[in-house]
């Protein structure tokens, strides 16, 4: 397995130019694949725009949405109408206004049960989806698994100094204290369980963060996603990128 300190790094002009290389990117590997496949979504900010350009011309004229599986990362323990929730962002930005089939869209239950009771039941839904109770090196969990870099480095909702750091048994877990709201997270397993790792990182606030991680800075949680694939990509705009990486 790779680190992701050893991730191939994209530089792009900036934010818009970042998401539609992207959008370009993930229709063509999605085009190649002649089979189900499966995409881990990043909330935050930075991914909105790739989203609403996969739900429009040319993009989404080429997207095989009909054998195409939406997942989450993580997700704020609110309910799904909330302003911050990560399913409602995607919802508005490319999910509404795109053929998906319902049954292919899956996120992170938050209402109506507990957050324990929510990391539960999306294990076993991506279990069910997986076809298996345990990962296997050589047959990821997902296609392509979108990732954020927090200013602290935390990557889905792996917060420095929290206990999920160290869980490597379950496929989804919980975090509770680190934000206002508990979260529901994907574990190293299931992130690192991913044919492609990509990282999206704009503007000139992440590249303090981006440097450390390319310098495979043990303190940051996305160091210790070791992909099972090998396969780690990062985009980054030139704002982030670190001075010697930016063209």
């Amino acid at each position: 397995m790779t680190s992701v300190s050893e991730a191939r790094l994209e530089v792009l002009a900036d934010a818009e130019a970042l998401a539609r290389h992207v959008a370009g990117w993930l229709v063509a590997a999605a085009v190649q694949s002649d089979r189900s496949f499966a995409v881990a979504l990043s909330g935050g900010s930075t991914p909105r725009r790739l989203y609403e350009l996969l739900a429009s011309s040319p993009y989404g004229d080429a997207f095989p949405w009909a054998r195409t599986h939406w997942f989450w990362g993580d997700e704020r323990f609110v309910p799904r109408h909330s302003a911050v929730s990560n399913y409602r962002m995607v919802r508005d930005a490319m999910l509404s206004r795109a053929p998906v089939p319902p049954a292919n869209i899956h996120p992170i239950p938050t209402e109506g049960l507990t957050p324990d009771e929510a990391a539960r039941s999306y294990e076993a839904e991506l279990k069910a989806f997986y076809g298996a109770s345990i990962l296997s090196a050589d047959r990821p969990l997902f296609d392509v698994n979108f990732l954020g870099l927090g200013p602290e480095g935390h990557i889905a909702s792996l917060f420095p100094g929290t206990a999920i750091l160290k869980e490597r048994t379950h496929w989804v877990g919980t975090v509770v204290g680190a934000k206002p709201e508990p979260r529901i997270t994907l574990t190293y397993p299931a992130l690192e369980a991913s044919r492609e790792v990509a990282f999206l990182v704009t503007g000139a606030a992440k590249q303090a963060v981006l440097r450390r991680l390319l310098r495979g800075d043990a303190l940051l949680p996305a160091t210790h996603l070791h992909p099972s694939s090998g396969r780690a990509r990062i985009f980054a705009d030139r704002g982030a990128a670190p001075d010697s990486q930016a063209p």
